[in-house]
């Protein structure tokens, strides 16, 4: 029986480079990009936009149009929600004044860890699993890789099972802001919100429904609707969901890299017909429904 050919999409709006959690440099991943035949793409590193400038430039010589962007992480009745910001002005001092807030938690959270492993009898997580991050952004999927090449566990899964999820021994709580604060900082930046894979959340319909409603109310204005970290079955649910709330429609692979989960870069269903494609409300005019 033959096999399906996987979807491709012109558009690519959530990818992570290694200044966050993602495995390639700026330069390699903008290649790939290139590679993979995408016209339209966004930098969505988490919580912090190190590598706008250099991807934007590489953007550039490769052809690709780009837009600006960030995943920050927030949290929305105890639920950690994360939220894409398009379009932003990276210099906006209030947007970087509050990325660097988390990041600073993210540094204590790092070192926390890191004591806690030790406390275990597994010294030297922290210096490990910085070196695998290759910038300041740091964790917990650094500490798990750490773990693994250390010899401590098989893979990552087991890292999270015996060492750091919920419950564990070197699990540290997140303490994220509130999903109404991220949508605000992204608003000053002149960007668009989105959230991102809502599929992820494990929400029921009303719940979900609940937290589109309070996102709009904040001034959210898109949900990813095609994401290569849901279902690919979430995509109908969610475009009509976007229909009934007024918002608009974003995609993205969530690609990390070739050797970490998701999608590959442009491996996305187009968006419904009837829905608002969000890079539209940023000027750009990419057809959603060519591959």
């Amino acid at each position: 029986m033959p096999q399906s050919t996987p979807p491709r999409s012109l558009v690519d709006l959530h990818m992570h480079s290694l200044h966050s959690d993602g495995s390639m440099p700026v330069k390699e991943l903008v290649a790939r990009v290139a590679r993979r035949g995408v016209a339209l793409m966004a930098l969505t590193d988490h919580d912090n936009t190190a590598g706008i400038a250099s991807a934007a430039q590489e953007a550039d010589r490769h052809g690709i149009d780009f837009i600006p962007g960030v995943e920050i992480s927030s949290e929305w009745n105890g639920i950690g929600i994360h939220i894409v910001g398009l379009g932003i002005d990276i210099e906006n001092a209030n947007l970087q004044a509050g990325l660097d807030k988390i990041m600073e938690f993210r540094d204590w959270r790092a070192a926390e860890i890191s004591r806690l492993l030790e406390t275990a009898g597994i010294p030297g997580a922290e210096q490990g699993a910085r070196e695998l991050a290759g910038s300041r952004m740091v964790g917990r999927t650094h500490f798990a890789r750490w773990l693994k090449d250390s010899g401590h566990c098989r893979d990552n899964g087991e890292a999270f099972q015996r060492w750091l999820g919920r419950g564990q021994v070197a699990y540290v709580p997140s303490d994220w802001i509130p999903m109404v604060e991220a949508v605000s900082w992204i608003r000053q930046a002149g960007g668009i919100a989105v959230v991102a894979h809502p599929g992820r959340y494990k929400l029921s319909a009303d719940r979900l429904r609940t937290l589109f409603t309070e996102f709009r109310a904040a001034g959210g204005g898109a949900i990813e609707v095609s994401s290569g970290s849901q279902a690919a079955a979430d995509r109908e649910h969610l475009g009509k969901l976007a229909q009934q709330l007024d918002l608009a429609a974003s995609l993205g692979s969530d690609f990390h890299g070739p050797d970490i989960g998701h999608a590959e870069i442009g491996q996305l269903a187009p968006l419904p017909d009837a829905v608002q494609p969000v890079w539209e409300c940023l000027g750009h005019s990419i057809p959603h429904d060519k591959h």
